[in-house]
């Protein structure tokens, strides 16, 4: 009997360690295996247990009980952990209707309890992929049958980067004027999308924005099929998430997706395509000023010139509200009335928003994780008279090369350098020749900005780790 209890919390612990990382990376088993961040923690955490079981199971309850359950506990402490949500639960509750299963082969068959552990992990994930996508398949439709009787004007937004900003700019144009929704904070997947429109969009929606995320080719493709969104929105194209998409040609392909919504009325893109829906902006765009002040810049819009002015900080940003006052005028035709809306556009949270507070500035670009982005604000931050300290893991999702060159662009404009997280330690502090700080816990950063900044100091928190990293 204590075997048999012992197997039970063995395949209890184990699938919990399983879930939480599945959950970190959106359920994609592909993703856990080829992408994980921390693959070493898949040696500690699972495949040596699983071996150990195997090889010494009549012992295993040692390992167990001193080993494995506080290792297990200590990690989730320090990590993101998991959220219970109900495909959680349900996933614990196939696991112990497969483990209950395993415990009776085991003690009539005597099979080895580590293999029957295995197999019983292995048919867990793969009963609950099918039972989540049966599930799936018809919030989908319930969502459809919403979408249809709500019947909205669809804007659908995608870029490598900035398309939550995109998104935010025209929401903040049309809302005044129209009954406007937009999916909220960077939900852009179709499960996500779906999600969100049985629980959240209101039934008198005359205008809904929608943000579409991709990690592999035919992620955008699936999103605008399934809401047939009559404009389309393509914001700037880069080696965002390359790690996935392998050359940025495939990147391109996948972006270009936004354009085939089977009732698109008309696209606005910042990136060049041979597409007579769709108005490409990038040679539009001209004279761009930007400071700690915000930006000016002047759009060719219906052959004649245009002059505009936001408090939104960035340079980059004059091509995310240059496309969003595109669309726009689609729906409001004077443009005096748009340059007033554009003047009073807000910052989006933690995308370059500034913050003054005890006599220092603070800028929050910590959901900025692409190379031009993060460039963009050093150069934004590089007029800044005192001392500048910065705030940044690198860019998770990039190469070596990337690092490198943030790294070297930071050498030119800081004074201190705080680097936190792991990913990408190695490559900064090899090529940062400024005062730097390594911060091994986050919990401790207020402290070190209170201890090492000073009135009249600018601190800049460029990108940030997910908290399991």
């Amino acid at each position: 009997m204590f075997e048999l209890i012992v197997n039970f919390i063995t395949a209890y612990v184990l699938g919990f360690y399983l879930i939480t990382t599945l959950q970190w990376y959106n359920y994609k088993v592909k993703r856990i295996i080829f992408h994980f961040h921390k693959p070493f923690w898949h040696l500690i955490y699972f495949v040596v247990p699983v071996v150990t079981y195997i090889v010494a199971y009549k012992f295993f309850w040692i390992y167990l009980f001193f080993g494995l359950i506080p290792a297990v506990f200590l990690w989730a402490r320090r990590t993101k952990g998991l959220n219970i949500t109900k495909r959680v639960k349900r996933f614990f509750l196939i696991l112990g209707l497969l483990e209950t299963i395993n415990l009776l082969f085991i003690y009539k068959l005597k099979i080895n309890p580590g293999i029957g552990i295995l197999c019983v992990l292995i048919f867990s994930i793969m009963f609950s992929e099918w039972i989540e996508y049966i599930l799936f398949l018809a919030y989908k439709r319930k969502a459809k049958e919403k979408l249809n009787k709500i019947n909205p004007t669809i804007i659908a937004i995608t870029a490598s980067y900035g398309k939550t900003s995109i998104k935010n700019f025209i929401y903040q144009l049309l809302k005044d004027d129209y009954k406007t929704y937009k999916t909220p904070r960077s939900v852009n997947t179709i499960k996500g999308i779906v999600l969100d429109i049985n629980r959240d969009l209101p039934e008198d929606t005359q205008i809904y924005i929608a943000e579409a995320g991709a990690r592999e080719k035919g992620d955008i493709k699936e999103i605008v099929k399934f809401l047939e969104n009559e404009y389309s929105v393509l914001g700037k194209i880069g080696p965002q998430h390359i790690e996935y998409f392998k050359t940025l040609e495939n990147i391109k392909k996948t972006k270009f997706e936004i354009f085939e919504s089977p009732k698109l009325k008309k696209g606005f893109s910042y990136e060049k395509i041979d597409n007579e829906k769709v108005i490409v902006i990038k040679d539009k765009i001209k004279n761009v000023k930007s400071s700690l002040n915000g930006i000016e810049w002047d759009v060719e819009i219906n052959g004649e010139p245009q002059h505009f002015k936001s408090a939104v900080l960035g340079e980059f940003n004059a091509l995310n509200v240059t496309l969003a006052v595109f669309v726009a005028i689609e729906f409001i035709k004077n443009i005096e009335k748009i340059k007033y809306k554009v003047l009073k556009l807000e910052n989006v949270p933690h995308r370059l928003q500034k913050i003054e507070v005890g006599g220092k500035i603070i800028i929050d670009d910590s959901f900025n994780g692409n190379i031009e982005g993060m460039l963009s604000s050093y150069d934004l931050v590089k007029e800044f008279n005192g001392r500048k300290i910065i705030v940044t893991p690198g860019i998770v999702e990039g190469t070596k090369e990337m690092n490198e060159k943030i790294a070297k662009k930071i050498n030119s404009v800081f004074d201190i350098a705080i680097i936190t997280g792991e990913a990408n330690r190695k490559t900064l502090c090899e090529n940062l020749t400024i005062e730097k700080i390594i911060l091994k816990n986050k919990n401790n950063l207020e402290k070190i900005l209170s201890d090492v900044t000073k009135t009249g100091d600018l601190i800049l928190f460029s990108n940030d780790l997910p908290e399991y990293l």
